[in-house]
C-alpha cells in the first residue's frame, strides 16, 4: 500500500471463543493502525467478525482483516513467505 515490504500485525484470540483479545502492529503508520484493533477487542469481536469488515485494498489497514482470516485458516492473499 506504501511501496514497502516491511511490518507485522499480529492478533492475538481466545482459543475457544475466537474473540480477539489482543494484538499489534509494527511499521509504517502502527499508531493509526492500533486503534481498530483496540475497538475489535472493546466490541468482543472475533475472527470472523474482523475478517469479513471491509478493509480497503490497497491500504495498510488490511492487514488487519489479513491476520484475522489468516486465524480461520481461510486467508487467499498471504504474501509470500520470506526466505
Amino acid at each position: 500500500a506504501n511501496g514497502r515490504d516491511e511490518g507485522f500485525t499480529k492478533l492475538l484470540f481466545d482459543e475457544e471463543t475466537h474473540r480477539i483479545v489482543g494484538g499489534g502492529i509494527v511499521g509504517t503508520h502502527a499508531g493509526d493502525l492500533i486503534g481498530e484493533i483496540a475497538l475489535a477487542i472493546e466490541m468482543g469481536a472475533d475472527a470472523v467478525d474482523i475478517g469479513r469488515t471491509i478493509h480497503p485494498h490497497p491500504t495498510l489497514g488490511e492487514s488487519i482483516g489479513l491476520a484475522a482470516e489468516a486465524a480461520e485458516g481461510h486467508c487467499t492473499d498471504l504474501p509470500p513467505a520470506k526466505k
